[in-house]
């Protein structure tokens, strides 16, 4: 029986890669984002709306039922970023980030959960190094994603009696349009952006910046019961070795 997948935020970065990683290997793959999702492969499935909102996820699985009773991974990547002091953040700006990053991972967990029991499926939360170390002008992004990684622990519990597995991926820093956004936080040099992403990737052990594929098949060996069965609760950095080296160093 051909296992399904739903991917929020497929529209570009990792979401997108994920999509191909899952499709690729023989999933049936259905893809949601705010925006319009362009140039699919024939075989992957999209809608448009809003994971951030309670009655567009409630949508989401509307339409996905119409396809599915069971879900056998739901990959909650999508996310936003706003980069700026906390001092001049917003209380508008701030909510958009944890309604974006963390409410939609509830959301969505919440009105999948029939889908995911029916099947004993998995959840992979897209999570981030800033969960674990930060960087100035990033507060409300950080905080979210810490709020990511503590979730995927108390819904590993709470799912563990129904055989739902719960893990999230932490990555660092990944070529995607949100790294090239936040490149202007002056946290790195360079004329460029390729000058600055090569600067950003020097303070990696690999010396690099990672691809979106390269998250997308962490993503896909959390989804996959045959090759992750042991694995719940947990968050995996994939972060070229960014934070195993002392600041100090």
């Amino acid at each position: 029986m051909t296992r399904t997948a739903l991917i929020t935020g497929a529209a570009g970065g990792i979401g997108w890669a994920a999509a191909m990683a899952f499709h690729e290997a023989g999933w049936s793959t259905f893809v949601v984002d705010r925006n319009k999702i362009k140039n699919l492969p024939e075989g992957i499935q999209a809608f448009q709306a809003d994971v951030s909102q309670e009655e567009g996820v409630r949508s989401i699985f509307s339409w996905f039922s119409d396809y599915s009773s069971t879900l056998d991974t739901l990959v909650n990547n999508a996310a936003i970023q706003i980069c700026k002091p906390l001092v001049t953040m917003t209380v508008d700006e701030w909510d958009t980030v944890q309604h974006s990053n963390l409410r939609s991972v509830f959301l969505t967990a919440r009105e999948g959960y029939p889908f995911l029991k029916a099947c004993k499926g998995s959840i992979v939360n897209v999570s981030s190094v800033h969960a674990v170390a930060t960087s100035a002008d990033i507060a409300s992004y950080a905080a979210s994603k810490g709020g990511v990684v503590s979730l995927t622990r108390a819904m590993a519990i709470e799912f563990a009696a129904d055989g739902i597995r719960v893990n999230a991926v932490c990555p660092g820093a990944v070529d995607t349009p949100m790294l090239h956004a936040g490149l202007s936080r002056g946290h790195v040099s360079g004329g460029s952006i390729e000058d600055r992403m090569a600067e950003l990737g020097a303070k990696t052990v690999i010396g690099r910046v990672g691809k979106p594929e390269e998250i997308a098949s962490t993503i896909l060996f959390l989804a996959d019961s045959n090759q992750s069965s042991f694995i719940t609760g947990s968050h995996l950095l994939i972060d070229g070795g960014a934070t195993t080296r002392l600041s100090t160093e």
